[in-house]
């Protein structure tokens, strides 16, 4: 659709702004010029955005952001008015050894009932915890992706950046998720508790918000009182499904360190759930 394209696009051309303002940088600490385009130079930088504590300044990065930069940069140098070819035989070695070293990710945790309850216990009853009870639960139920979570709006046609929106009914609720692919609906059924109940964490969350339209989750100021009108970064799913499940003593059996790694976001998504979630 019109508004979902121009919003890519946007999002698009931002990071390739930031991907040209990431290898100036990397250019500048090592003494090199960015332009004109050098194969053998973006080879060894691309190369080095995979090493960890190198000369990539924080961790080391997956492959595909690796080929998004490399896109990133021939966008730069073409409006800059300069040819540059992403087959170049450096670059394809250096991705192909990119590829060839690379560690497996580390495999997320997935989140159970059982697990999700006592997640759910390490929340406050105040307004960012019954926002944060909301994204969990929803993200649960309907095996969403964070960005699915972040990018819902109360109403269709709420917001330009808005990738969703909620549709109440009397024994669901229906997550409407305008993607690439077309609108797809998944229904999540009411529970027989209401400590567990997605739908009602859902309803909770608007009713003490007072959010009448626009972004569903959204920032709470410090104050922890003033709903903000920002939408909450994706990010913020993945921080709070780990720190959760930290103050929850899930998988105490392993290390502090292993504990974090092993959940994020995608540990509330094991497989699109269209049932009713279990009563407890």
């Amino acid at each position: 659709m019109p508004a979902e394209s121009s919003s890519h696009s946007t999002n698009t051309h931002a990071a390739y702004l930031r991907d040209w303002r990431h290898y100036a940088g990397w250019c500048r600490r090592q003494g090199l010029e960015p332009l004109p385009p050098d194969a053998p130079r973006i080879a060894r930088y691309l190369t080095a955005q995979a090493a960890p504590d190198g000369d990539n300044s924080t961790a080391s990065l997956s492959v595909a952001t690796i080929e998004r930069r490399l896109a990133g940069l021939a966008w730069n140098f073409a409006q800059r008015g300069f040819d540059f070819d992403r087959h170049d035989n450096h670059i394809a070695e250096a991705i192909t050894a990119i590829r060839r070293h690379r560690q497996p990710p580390v495999a997320k945790e997935p989140v159970g009932t059982q697990e999700l309850l006592a997640m759910l216990g390490t929340l406050g009853h105040d307004l960012r915890g019954l926002r944060d009870r909301a994204i969990l639960l929803i993200g649960f139920a309907g095996g969403l992706r964070r960005s699915e979570i972040t990018g819902l709006d109360l109403r269709p046609g709420d917001s330009d950046d808005g990738t969703g929106w909620i549709e109440f009914q009397a024994r669901s609720a229906l997550v409407k998720l305008d993607g690439r692919s077309g609108l797809q609906t998944i229904e999540i059924g009411r529970g027989t508790s209401e400590r567990s109940c997605p739908v009602a964490a859902l309803e909770s969350w608007i009713r003490f918000s007072r959010i009448s339209r626009g972004p569903l989750f959204r920032r709470i100021l410090r104050d922890g009182k003033t709903i903000g009108s920002e939408r909450l970064n994706d990010r913020h799913v993945a921080r709070l499904v780990k720190q959760t499940a930290l103050a929850a003593g899930i998988r105490a059996d392993l290390s502090e360190e292993a504990r974090a790694a092993s959940f994020a976001g995608q540990s509330l998504r094991s497989r699109r759930r269209t049932m009713r979630p279990p009563s407890i």
